[in-house]
C-alpha cells in the first residue's frame, strides 16, 4: 500500500516502479491532496491499482492503517509498503521483502536504512538513539540493528495481521514491537542508504517533526514492550511532532468503530 498527499510528478514513478514486482493489487490511500496526484495515478490506467480516497489529510502514518485494513479485508497473503514519494530503485528492494515473506515465512519483513549510522546530523542521531534503545530492550539490535517499520519499505504477513490491532499500523514501531513481544518471525534481508530512497528532501521544520513524531511512537512500542501505558513521554520530554493533527477519528470511522 502507498500513502500519498500531494504527490504529483512522483506518485506515477513509484507505481510504475511498483508495477514490475510481483504485486497483485497496489491500494493508494489519497488524502488531502490538493495537486494533481488523483489524475495522475488515473492516467496510469494500471488495472492492479485501487484508489481509497480522502478529502481530508490523515497525517503521518495514519493512511498506512487504512490500507493495510484494507488490504486484509481484500484477503492479502501479505502487505507491502512503500511511500508515495520513494522514487529511487527500489524494484528489487520489494522484490527481496517480498520474498523473506512468502518463502521464508518472515511475518515482518524490513529494509536497514542506516546500515552506516550517519555522523553530524543531530536531528538523525537523536532518533535513531530511540530506535536503538528499543531494539536493545527487545534484544533484537545485534539481528536487525536500527531498522523500523517506521522507515523504508516493508512487508507484514497476514499471519501478523490477523493477531494485530490495525490501528498500530499508525505507530509502526508498536507492529516491531507487537511481533516480538508475540514471538513473531521477523527479518531485515536488505539495506540501503536512506539517500537511495529517493524521498523528498525538506526543510528543518519539517525534518524536526517527523523525528519528533517518529521518537514519539517509538516510545509508544517502548512502553508496549515494558508492559506499561502507553505514553510518548520520555526523559521528562514530550515527543508529539505531527501527532495532535493526525486524524484517528476518521480512521474509526472507516474501520467500524465509530
Amino acid at each position: 500500500m502507498i500513502p500519498a498527499k500531494d504527490e504529483q510528478g512522483r506518485i506515477g514513478r513509484v507505481l510504475t516502479m511498483l508495477g514490475g514486482t510481483l504485486l497483485d493489487r497496489i491500494i493508494v490511500v489519497v488524502n488531502g491532496s490538493r495537486d494533481g496526484t488523483l489524475s495522475e495515478i488515473q492516467k496510469l490506467n494500471m488495472a492492479q491499482v485501487e484508489v481509497i480516497l480522502f478529502d481530508s489529510v490523515l497525517g503521518i502514518d495514519v493512511p498506512r492503517a487504512v490500507g493495510a485494513y484494507a488490504a486484509f479485508k481484500r484477503g492479502a497473503t501479505s502487505v507491502v509498503f512503500v511511500d508515495g514519494d520513494m522514487i529511487g530503485k527500489i524494484d528489487e528492494i520489494v522484490r527481496r521483502l517480498i520474498h523473506a515473506v512468502i518463502y521464508q515465512k518472515a511475518d515482518l519483513a524490513m529494509t536497514d536504512c542506516y546500515p552506516k549510522m550517519p555522523f553530524g546530523n543531530k536531528l538523525a542521531d537523536r532518533m535513531l538513539s530511540y530506535r536503538k534503545l528499543l531494539n536493545e530492550e527487545m534484544d533484537i539490535y545485534d539481528q536487525i540493528g536500527v531498522a523500523t517499520p517506521s522507515h523504508g519499505p516493508h512487508v507484514v504477513s497476514r499471519r501478523l495481521m490477523e493477531d494485530v490491532d490495525f490501528k498500530d499500523f499508525a505507530v509502526p514501531p508498536m507492529i516491531l514491537a507487537y511481533a516480538v513481544k508475540h514471538s513473531f518471525d521477523i527479518a531485515v534481508p536488505v539495506s540501503t542508504a536512506q539517500v537511495h530512497l529517493g524521498s523528498k528532501v525538506k526543510g528543518y521544520y519539517h525534518s524536526k517533526n517527523i523525528a519528533d513524531t517518529v521518537i514519539g511512537h517509538t516510545i509508544e512500542a517502548l512502553c508496549f514492550y515494558r508492559d506499561q501505558p502507553r505514553t510518548r513521554r520520555y526523559l521528562c520530554k514530550d515527543y508529539q511532532g505531527y501527532n495532535p493533527s493526525r486524524r484517528f477519528d476518521i480512521l474509526d470511522v472507516y474501520m467500524g468503530r465509530k
